[in-house]
């Protein structure tokens, strides 16, 4: 799950980086202000995806997922954007946490202290 989540928040990362030129442009940002913000944000970004493994780390995912969102009062764009990544968000951690129920099933039997995979039979 952490490996999905933390692409998201990548990703979602670069494309708020993408969007300070939008907001300069379209949205009527002052450079420096848009500027500041836009690279706050993306770092933000990054800093939650290194940090998924603290027991913080999701619900700082959830902050990011809502600072992005709000960005859309600035650049009205970011509200399509922003919903788009809450769907990847909301998604990834379903699929993520599917994904790791069943590698729990699938080893539950396994008791090779070294963690290897049983030998293939055959």
């Amino acid at each position: 799950m952490r490996v999905i989540a933390a692409s998201v928040l990548t990703f979602e990362g670069l494309i708020v980086l993408l969007a300070i030129p939008v907001a300069i442009t379209l949205g009527g940002v002052e450079p420096a202000v848009a500027i500041a913000g836009g690279l706050a944000l993306a770092l933000f970004c990054v800093l939650v995806a290194g940090s998924l493994s603290r027991p913080w780390g999701y619900q700082a995912g959830w902050v990011v997922q809502g600072l992005v969102l709000a960005s859309g009062f600035i650049v009205h764009a970011m509200f399509l954007v922003g919903g788009l990544f809450v769907v990847l968000w909301v998604v990834g951690l379903r699929v993520g946490r599917r994904g790791e129920e069943l590698h729990a099933q699938r080893w539950a039997g396994v008791e090779d202290p070294d963690g290897a995979p049983p030998e293939p039979a055959g």
